[in-house]
């Protein structure tokens, strides 16, 4: 089937590509899905522009993807809950249901599980996929494919909003305004937050992010002190929650600075190397520090906030591309282009 392939490091194509024939069996719980919407999303063109993610490494070609919204064109024997003809989002990673991760409810941390488009499990930017009805969530009908598609980055800021704990009231710091940092300011104010204040580098991204909500406040790095600024609105207090979603290890490094006694800060933002850390930053405010990998149990909450309004990501989509032209939106992607928070292509239908 004609799929987007990384062939290797800095090269793509748009051609036809063989799955394998256990990869397309459909099992009595699983459901065939007709592709509609696929998000471009950062571990896709990092994929692109560095061939590995710390120990996942580009051997041989592999289809991209993995941000996914369709139609349900077949079902399992033992299918319940899902019919042909429901549109429906799909959660990524498939873990091995007897692990010892999985039995404890901590999936995503299964170290046996199959996500798509991390080498060398496939991804779904190509026409068809089988998937389990497990991991398979029908769409109210007030959520668009396009919508429905950005439920896998929401689902990051939603499972770091649920382990920081907030509390409603509280403050929030989100570094960095890429997608995943902007979904996780929109997860702590629907989480609680009375305010949120968001800092990044470029400006027309804050720009974006004060779009969202009278909640955030943005924070333009370089020109402006985050911890000046938060310490200036709480009486010297600080915030109480730190979302650390830049990757930066300069970042990353100032993560305590702006935090409250008794707050928690929330790492998310993937580091290729060790990066410094202030432990005595940590002790004397007796911070709580916590760390997330993708999400698990949210896609659900997901959904159902997007229908009820609770999260609207409709102005996080900047721009969207024809199937054709999947090559060409991944080279404006790798780019960087700083007006554009997330990137969606179009499947034939």
């Amino acid at each position: 089937m004609k799929s987007l392939v990384l062939e290797r490091k800095d090269e793509l194509s748009l051609r036809d590509f063989p799955i394998e024939r256990e990869e397309e069996t459909l099992g009595p719980r699983d459901v065939r899905i007709k592709l509609h919407t696929v998000g471009i999303c950062g571990s896709d063109v990092h994929y692109y522009t560095h061939g590995r993610i710390g120990p996942f490494v580009v051997k041989e070609p592999m289809i991209l993807g993995h941000e996914a919204s369709g139609t349900v064109i077949e079902t399992g024997s033992e299918v319940a809950t899902l019919k042909a003809g429901d549109r429906v989002c799909m959660e990524p990673g498939i873990p091995d249901p007897n692990s010892k991760a999985t039995r404890l409810g901590m999936y995503n941390v299964d170290p046996a599980v199959r996500f798509w488009a991390t080498p060398p499990v496939h991804g779904i930017l190509r026409p068809t996929c089988v998937h389990p009805e497990a991991f398979t969530f029908k769409l109210p009908d007030n959520v668009s494919f396009a919508e429905a598609a950005m439920v896998e980055p929401l689902a990051v800021g939603v499972h770091a909003a649920t382990k920081a704990r907030i509390k409603p009231g509280d403050i929030a710091v989100v570094m960095g305004a890429g997608p995943i940092g902007l979904v996780t300011a929109l997860s702590a104010i629907a989480g609680g937050c009375a305010r949120v204040y968001v800092t990044d580098l470029a400006e027309k991204k804050l720009e974006i992010a004060a779009s969202l909500s009278p909640a955030i406040i943005g924070v333009q790095a370089g020109q402006e002190s985050v911890v000046e600024r938060v310490k200036a609105d709480t009486d010297g207090w600080g915030c109480d929650v730190v979302f650390e979603a830049t990757g930066s290890p300069k970042a990353a490094a100032q993560v305590f600075e702006p935090l409250a006694p008794g707050g928690c800060v929330v790492m998310i933002g993937g580091q290729p190397d060790p990066i410094a850390y202030d432990a005595g930053a940590a002790m004397v405010r007796e911070a709580r520090v916590e760390n997330i990998f993708r999400y698990a149990h949210v896609f659900p909450r997901c959904v159902a906030m997007l229908s009820s309004g609770a999260i609207d990501v409709k102005p996080l989509i900047t721009r969207t591309f024809d199937f054709d032209e999947s090559v060409k939106a991944f080279e404006i992607a790798a780019s960087a282009p700083p007006s554009d928070v997330k990137m969606q292509i179009e499947l034939p239908q």
